[in-house]
């Protein structure tokens, strides 16, 4: 066992990113005494972590520090052989181009991203033996740097992929559960329609998720624009993971009802979103195929202009 510990301090978990997911997952990790260091960017968020490490706030308020170290030069780090990719899907070119300086010719990184095309961005740089693709249903809210607050539990659902082992055995000793996903693009889609009916409506309305069942034209758009993104996904050969794509995300509506989704965390912060890889994703993939998602593109074109969205002066993860 302590040789096991020893490979793992001279060849770090790494996870890119410091926003609300990077710093769970880090949590996680570290409170199963499991080395983990975060590359990032983001200043005020690269202070607090080497600081005070990362402060979990339970939902009766009760909050748990738990020690990350945090770099912001890839240098600093070399022959990782597991990489946890949680930034923004703006960000993933920068994560790809970090991670050829520091991951290991033999090693993996694995994006839980949100959105489409992050594991194609990153197999660019990387090379696709090197690059692998999961689906989390975890959930966080980031109430500051170096601050988060959980959603609830999740699974996280991993690709087949040979290099993924020592990851996903270190997810499970963080006490997260771990299937195995003989075709994860299925569960990306599924979430991604999800996605792209709840972020981009409760980041407008700024409501959570469940007050868009609350609204009944609200309620409607919701049914709507799953149902845009599924006829995309169907016509691209994607078998859902749930036969009726309007009452799977009312379900998740509901079940998140309390919860201010990711679009809407960045629009109140008046930082970049991801609605290009969610919504934008979904318009480019329905032209390919002929499917029309009128109301999809008037979704990602309404959060566009909400926020203008310069990369340069806002929270890079």
């Amino acid at each position: 066992m302590a040789k096991q510990y020893s490979k793992r301090k001279e060849n770090p978990l790494l996870i890119v990113g410091s926003g609300a997911m990077a710093c769970l997952f880090a949590a996680r990790f570290s409170a199963a005494s499991i080395p983990v260091t975060m590359l990032a960017s983001w200043g005020e968020g690269l202070e607090s972590l080497n600081k005070f490490g990362v402060c979990v706030v339970g939902p009766n308020g009760k909050e748990q520090v738990y020690p990350v170290k945090a770099i912001q030069d890839p240098n600093a780090v070399r022959g990782v052989h597991s990489a946890l990719v949680l930034v923004k899907s703006w960000q993933t070119a920068r994560a790809a181009a970090q991670l050829f300086n520091c991951l290991s010719k033999d090693g993996v990184a694995l994006t839980l991203q949100n959105g489409i095309g992050n594991r194609e961005i990153l197999a660019q740089t990387l090379g696709a033996q090197r690059v692998a693709l999961g689906v989390t249903t975890l959930g966080a809210t980031l109430l500051g740097p170096g601050r988060v607050r959980p959603a609830g539990d999740g699974v996280i659902s991993l690709g087949v992929h040979s290099r993924l082992a020592p990851l996903a055995n270190m997810l499970r000793e963080a006490g997260l559960v771990v299937e195995s996903a003989p075709d994860p693009d299925v569960l990306l889609w599924g979430k991604l329609i999800i996605n792209a009916a709840i972020n981009p409506l409760s980041a407008l309305l700024g409501v959570s998720n469940g007050e868009l069942l609350e609204r009944p034209t609200a309620r409607a758009l919701l049914v709507i624009l799953a149902r845009e993104a599924a006829a995309v996904a169907v016509a691209n050969g994607i078998n859902l993971p749930y036969p009726d794509p309007g009452g799977a995300v009312e379900t998740i509506a509901r079940r998140t009802a309390s919860n201010h989704s990711s679009m809407l965390q960045d629009v109140t912060r008046r930082a970049p979103t991801e609605i290009d890889a969610i919504c934008g994703a979904i318009v480019r993939a329905g032209e390919q195929v002929d499917v029309p998602t009128p109301v999809t593109r008037t979704m990602w074109q309404l959060v566009k202009a909400l926020v203008r969205g310069d990369p340069s002066g806002a929270y890079a993860g």
